[in-house]
């Protein structure tokens, strides 16, 4: 699944959404990336990434799936419930926006 999302990243991403270089780690049922966003570009890394994160979040497949491909927005009871865990859910919103989503 994360490897199919990469693949639609491309051309889903959004210039401008981001001001600063912003790094999102997600793992997605143990299958981890790095997401490097800036106000020109991103970068995918597979794995945890060397530098400084701004977010990390860790879900399920299912769960991420609902939210990339079905529109999904995780309320407060998915992060209070453990099915989202993440150090800065605020920065989601954005990084959704960064992809059209």
């Amino acid at each position: 699944m994360v490897e199919a999302i990469i693949a639609e990243m491309e051309p889903l991403f959004r210039k401008g959404v981001f001001a600063q270089k912003t790094s999102f780690f997600f793992s997605v049922d143990e299958a981890p990336i790095t997401v490097t966003i800036d106000a020109e570009s991103y970068a995918v890394e597979r794995g945890k990434g060397s530098g400084e994160l701004d977010c990390s979040c860790k879900t399920g497949a299912e769960m991420f799936g609902r939210i990339w491909n079905g529109g999904y927005r995780p309320g407060i009871m998915d992060f209070l419930s453990g099915a989202i865990k993440c150090d800065a859910p605020l920065l989601l919103p954005q990084f959704l926006q960064a992809f059209g989503k």
